[in-house]
């Protein structure tokens, strides 16, 4: 089984090109606005909600996008999801068309997970916005974010976003508090009150080939990705044609007891740098560069294939090439991207 730890580079040997700072993406955000009243979150479970101002109203209706002429899909629902041990099983992680891993606070992780496909009943546990997000989310036409909350000084950012933010605040009646958990590892959405329809796999405008697998790849049974404090496993099962997810090795089943099995994983190998932001105990939010180029490995049908990856604006998708150029293809199903370090 190989394993890959905090910093270690993809087999293969291409330097990266390290992504757009912070200003630029702070420079291309459009101009919008946000509510000001979230909970601060510190990325391990502790969260401070100032009380909402007496002229807040809650909208409990759906979100939808403001000019439906920019998309004839409808906009993709990304939901922040809880990933510690007491946020788990989490409900709707297998419904999701694409899950992005990243690091957070404390060496620990966090998910991403993006619906275009099907809307399951209900996603959770929902935790808070990053800075990172709004870099990888510009690839969708104005996404619906569901998320609860942000770092303050991040309010402002994700306001100008071209996203949709649909954070309690903005549509309290599509969350509730449930699982017999306690906060905050227990605020669940119901995404059919954020989107009437899921907008089809076209609004997945990703960079991602879909199709035949490259030739060559080597033979795996298993792959580990390793954070300070969490862990992934992806085993690749002959029988589901899947690779099992396993998180701080514990097999990873939803609320449902289904076993969460992508069809393919990406260990997409980037520049993870210190954030402008703190939490509430100090620590520095990293930062997952996602615009750029470097180093990848793409696991399918039991086999890892090295290649590179490229997104060359903040607006585009990630494409993923063989060593000789050529689309790298994943196989049609899931997929799991998890940002490691690179080296260097």
């Amino acid at each position: 089984m190989a394993t890959v730890g905090m910093g270690q580079r993809a087999r293969g040997g291409r330097a990266t090109t390290a992504g757009v700072l912070a200003a630029t993406i702070t420079a291309a955000l459009l101009a919008g606005c946000t509510t000001g009243h979230r909970p601060v979150d510190d990325g391990r479970g502790t969260e401070h909600r100032p009380p909402p101002p007496p002229s807040a109203t809650p909208d409990a209706g759906p979100v939808s996008p403001p000019d439906a002429a920019r998309s004839a899909t409808g906009p993709v629902l990304a939901v922040k999801i809880d990933n510690v041990g007491a946020a788990r099983p989490q409900a709707g992680l297998d419904a999701a068309d694409v899950v992005y891993a990243e690091p957070v606070e404390g060496g620990l992780s966090r998910l991403l997970a993006v619906y275009a496909s099907a809307l399951p009943e209900v996603v959770g546990p929902v935790r808070s916005a990053r800075e990172s997000d709004l870099e990888l989310l510009r690839q969708f036409d104005r996404p619906v974010l569901a998320f609860s909350g942000a770092q303050r000084k991040l309010l402002p950012l994700i306001g100008r976003a071209p996203l949709r933010p649909a954070a309690p605040d903005d549509a309290s009646g599509a969350y509730y508090r449930g699982a017999g958990r306690t906060a905050p590892h227990n605020l669940y959405v119901r995404p059919r009150l954020l989107l009437s329809a899921p907008p089809g796999a076209a609004a997945l405008t990703t960079g991602f080939h879909y199709g035949t697998a490259p030739f060559g790849g080597r033979a795996e049974s298993a792959r580990t990705v390793r954070y300070p404090s969490a862990r992934f496993t992806f085993t690749w099962s002959p029988d589901r044609k899947r690779w099992l997810v396993a998180m701080d090795g514990t097999p990873t089943r939803t609320a449902d007891g289904e076993w969460v099995a992508p069809a393919t994983v990406v260990v997409q190998y980037v520049k993870v740098r210190a954030s402008a932001y703190r939490d509430v105990l100090g620590s520095n939010t990293p930062y997952t560069e996602t615009v750029g180029s470097g180093t990848a490995e793409v696991l399918r049908d039991g086999r890892t294939y090295g290649g590179f990856w490229t997104r060359r604006a903040a607006s585009g998708g990630t494409e993923f090439t063989t060593a000789e150029g050529a689309p790298l293809n994943f196989a049609e199903g899931q997929v799991w991207v998890v940002y490691a370090p690179a080296a260097g």
